[in-house]
Parts: C-alpha cells; sequence; structure tokens
C-alpha cells in the first residue's frame, strides 16, 4: 500500500527528530529523499548516509526554508539533481519555552516565520513542480496543541501549528485540480530532542503518565506520513492525522 518507489521527496528541518524519522521511514519504502537543514550540517549527511544505506538516492540541501530566496535555490537543487518533486512534508519549525509575559514581538515573528512562512514558501514552491508533472502529495507537520493548545505556555508556537490546519484545509481545496493531495499530521508528546529542549524531562514525566500509549518516537509519525503519500491516502486531502497515543481524542 505504501510503495513509494520512483516517488522524490523533501522532508525540510529533516537533519534531526521528527525530520529525521519521516525521512528515513520514506527512503525505507522506497523514495528518494532530500535532506533540508539549516545549521546542522553534519547531523543531516549522517541521515543522508543512511538513507543511501537502503539503496535509496539522497542529497543534503542547505536552506533556511523562512526565506524566499533560499526556498528557490532549494526547489531549483532538487529540480536539477532530479527532475521531479512528488512529496513534501513541511517538517522545519521550532518551539521556546516561553509565557505571554516572556514573548517579544521578535520572538513571535520568529516562530512565525520559521514554522508557518516556511510551510507556505515551500508548498508554494512544490506546488508549481507538482502540477506540471501531474500530481503530488504535501503534508504538513503540524501538532496536538493546535488542536488543545499547549499546556505549558508557548502560545506562539501553538498558534502557528493551529494555523497549519486552516492552511492545510484551504490549500487542500486549491490543489486537488491538479491531482495534489495536502493533509496534515498532528503529533502528541514525541521523544526527540527538541522536546527535551522545550519542556525539560519532569513536564515529559508527567505528560508520558497520561499517555494511553506511551511516548511516541519520530518512526511513528514517519509511518502515518508514509500512509498519506501512498496509495493509502490516494483519496484523503484535506485531513489531519492525529499521532498522538490517545493523549487527545477528537
Amino acid at each position: 500500500m505504501n510503495d513509494l518507489t520512483g516517488k522524490v521527496a523533501l522532508v525540510t528541518g529533516a537533519s534531526r527528530g521528527l525530520g529525521r524519522g519521516i525521512a528515513l521511514v520514506l527512503a525505507e519504502q522506497g523514495a528518494d529523499v532530500a535532506i533540508n537543514y539549516h545549521t546542522r550540517q553534519s547531523e543531516a549527511e549522517e541521515v543522508a548516509d543512511a538513507i543511501r544505506a537502503t539503496g535509496r538516492r539522497a542529497i543534503t540541501v542547505q536552506a533556511d526554508v523562512s526565506q524566499a530566496e533560499q526556498v528557490r535555490r532549494l526547489f531549483e537543487r532538487i529540480q536539477a539533481e532530479w527532475g521531479r518533486l512528488d512529496i513534501l512534508v513541511n517538517n522545519a519549525g521550532l518551539s521556546r519555552p516561553q509565557d505571554i509575559f516572556q514573548i517579544t514581538e521578535e520572538d513571535w515573528d520568529f516562530l512565525i516565520r520559521t514554522n508557518l512562512k516556511s510551510c507556505f514558501l515551500c508548498s508554494k514552491a512544490a506546488m508549481e513542480m507538482m502540477r506540471r508533472q501531474g500530481g503530488g502529495r504535501i503534508v504538513n507537520i503540524s501538532s496536538v496543541v493546535g488542536h488543545q493548545g499547549a499546556l505549558f505556555g508557548h502560545v506562539h508556537y501553538a498558534a502557528t501549528k493551529s494555523a497549519m490546519l486552516g492552511f492545510t484545509k484551504t490549500l487542500a481545496r486549491t490543489a486537488a485540480r491538479w491531482g495534489i493531495t495536502v493533509n496534515a499530521v498532528a503529533p502528541g508528546v514525541i521523544d526527540t530532542e527538541l522536546l527535551h529542549q522545550t519542556l525539560g524531562d519532569e513536564r515529559i514525566a508527567q505528560l508520558t503518565a497520561s499517555i494511553p500509549l506511551g511516548l511516541g518516537v519520530p518512526r511513528d509519525v514517519g509511518l502515518a506520513v508514509a500512509f498519506l503519500c501512498g496509495e493509502g491516502g490516494r483519496y484523503i486531502t484535506g485531513a489531519t492525522i492525529d499521532v498522538n497515543g490517545g493523549l487527545y481524542m477528537r
């Protein structure tokens, strides 16, 4: 159902955490993968090496995907390397452990650019390629906080992740005419470096105790993304798949 052989994927922010896990699963299921990173080149190269070890092709491309000119160069590289793009995963994103009284205007603008503007810029560039080739898949990595709000502050992060859900639904209506599906995946508490940096071990332990299936891992998210990008996701668009172990049930 999820045979992605011959497909070309781009995963933004793929040098670690969720992005790394998603890229590895896509490659495992047959896709060639472009690994986008901002500053962590050595870690991005490690992901690419792991993908090549499976027999798939991989490239690493440095770009700050919140900057239009760098996004343009990123997609030009993919066009030059492989001549097509079948899958875009908008994963690049950050959070900061701040409550409303700590957040400055600069903090707010930074998260909007990093988490949300990047999604817009990359989706627009991907759709230009996909509509010329007759279709494609876009998956936006949102968060459970986009539904329920963040439990420990992070109002700027929650705002971006909630906005991504509206962006996904609207873009899905636009893209359908070209055979492009647009969906979101909303992870819950996933064991990543960013999670530990953002919440700390004590809060993670508190949250884990409340999750029926326990703490998730990046591969769990990657498998959901791969499903949406495979044959099983052919008739799914504008949807959000919750990957949260039962932490939040809609």
